[in-house]
């Protein structure tokens, strides 16, 4: 079973990345995380700090009180 079918709700990552301003920080967390396949995805929090930003970003699998396919015995994909 790969990880996305064993992960329940979310997925949270943070980071630092070299950028000139918060937007451009949100910007490449947010397009990172759509890269690594993830449609539902938030930004928590932005935070420059010298040479970057302090980033964190979560990618929904399954929000609070949607419907979950693995209490109904359904698979999740892939």
């Amino acid at each position: 079973m790969s990880w996305r079918e064993r992960l329940i709700d979310a997925l949270d990552i943070e980071t630092f990345f070299i950028a000139d301003s918060e937007e451009e920080g949100r910007n490449l967390l947010l397009n990172m995380l759509k890269e690594m396949g993830f449609k539902d995805v938030d930004l928590v929090f932005a935070q420059k700090r010298g040479i970057g930003v302090r980033v964190r970003g979560r990618a929904y699998i399954a929000r609070p009180g949607e419907r979950y396919p693995w209490l109904e015995g359904k698979s999740r994909g892939g």
